[in-house]
């Protein structure tokens, strides 16, 4: 069965900006969720299309693949999936170009050095958690990738003790065998060499003649301050090895952020929820918050602070990619009622409450809320 549209799957005109996509996205998401709808096939399949589809249209270059190609664009692992977590293997080749070469080359009698005809390395991804710190800090770490290695043993030539390949006898080279079938002539890919132009006549032990080996590649990694969730980091070179001397392919890391227990981040600026105690509310003071970087903040409460009442700190978000700059901080404030009162406080707060002048509005919200009910039960009863 062929796939559905991925904007179909969501909702959303081909031309939908990225905030369109996500805001329908999320609607969505939340509405098939399993949690929502246990015991529920046909919600689940839903669900699952819908991350399928966000998964590439969230991503420009996937998009702009998926515009030009539709599905075609991720077949043979061309675009792959974001996973769960760990270590995903994608071959850089494959996909609409080699159809479209499988189908039309023969006829415009022309050869292509592809990945199959050059051996060139697979992509890699690696998937890496950071804390807001290190994404606010920047941080250099070590990370282990499974992938494969030029042979020690050849030199990665796949040969004995380093012999070189031979041009392969049946296709002379070219890495395709050419036959006339009436009025058409048919190329395919050499069986002998299987399109790489040259063949091992002794091929290394370590290797079986490929020349690459399955190891564990230990790297470096400098993430730079300011990245984003979604950020992908590109280490040229440090994909798996190429066949037989061929050029290794690129490892691309992939950034994720993991969930904070006080900040909340939204580009640039930074939000944080605070608690503010009902005396400080109410006759003002100062407070410190903490911020990104390791410091305090103090903050002037005026008298008066209600629950919502935003205050902004300059300065004092995220750092900025590739900037000097930084955003800001948002403290929301929260008044926190006391709880646990003794019998003299509760008395000191109803003396409190009598004590005021009748024409002074203390809760001037909560004042102004019941009179419009009284005024909505007088006009019900008329």
């Amino acid at each position: 069965m062929s796939k559905r549209d991925y904007y179909e799957i969501l909702g959303v005109a081909r031309s939908a900006s990225a905030d369109e996509m996500k805001k329908a996205y999320r609607k969505l998401a939340m509405q098939y969720h399993p949690d929502r709808n246990p015991d529920d096939a046909a919600a689940s399949e839903r669900f699952k299309e819908l991350n399928e589809a966000y998964d590439v249209l969230k991503d420009e270059q996937k998009r702009a693949a998926y515009d030009r190609f539709g599905h075609a664009a991720f077949e043979n692992g061309m675009g792959g999936g974001r996973g769960g977590g760990g270590f995903d293997f994608n071959n850089a080749g494959g996909g609409f170009s080699d159809l479209f070469e499988e189908m039309f080359g023969e006829f415009m009698g022309g050869r292509r050095g592809g990945a199959g005809a050059s051996g060139r390395g697979n992509d890699l991804r690696f998937n890496m958690e950071i804390s807001l710190e290190d994404a606010f800090a920047g941080k250099s770490t070590t990370i282990t990738v499974p992938t494969s290695a030029a042979c020690e043993s050849c030199k990665g030539t796949g040969g004995k003790d380093g012999a070189t390949p031979v041009t392969c006898a049946t296709c002379h080279g070219h890495g395709k065998v050419r036959a006339q079938q009436g009025f058409f002539t048919i190329e395919r890919t050499c069986p002998t060499c299987q399109g790489m132009g040259k063949v091992i006549k002794d091929p290394c032990r370590s290797c079986g003649g490929a020349g690459r080996v399955r190891k564990e590649k230990t790297l470096q990694v400098t993430i730079p301050a300011g990245v984003e969730d979604g950020t992908r980091i590109r280490l040229a070179g440090e994909g798996e090895a190429g066949m037989r001397g061929a050029p290794p392919g690129d490892l691309y890391i992939f950034l994720a952020l993991a969930q904070h227990r006080l900040f909340q981040r939204e580009g640039a600026n930074i939000y944080c929820r605070v608690p503010i105690p009902m005396v400080t509310a109410a006759v003002g003071g100062t407070i410190e918050v903490p911020v990104i970087d390791g410091s305090r903040a103090k903050v002037t409460i005026p008298p008066g602070t209600q629950s919502g009442h935003q205050f902004r700190l300059k300065g004092k978000g995220m750092s900025v990619l590739r900037s000097p700059a930084r955003g800001d901080m948002f403290i929301h404030a929260q008044v926190e009622i006391p709880v646990n009162l003794t019998a003299r406080q509760v008395e000191l707060l109803k003396e409190f409450d009598k004590a005021g002048d009748a024409a002074t509005r203390h809760s001037p919200e909560s004042e102004g809320f019941f009179a419009k009910v009284k005024e909505l039960w007088k006009d019900l009863t008329e």
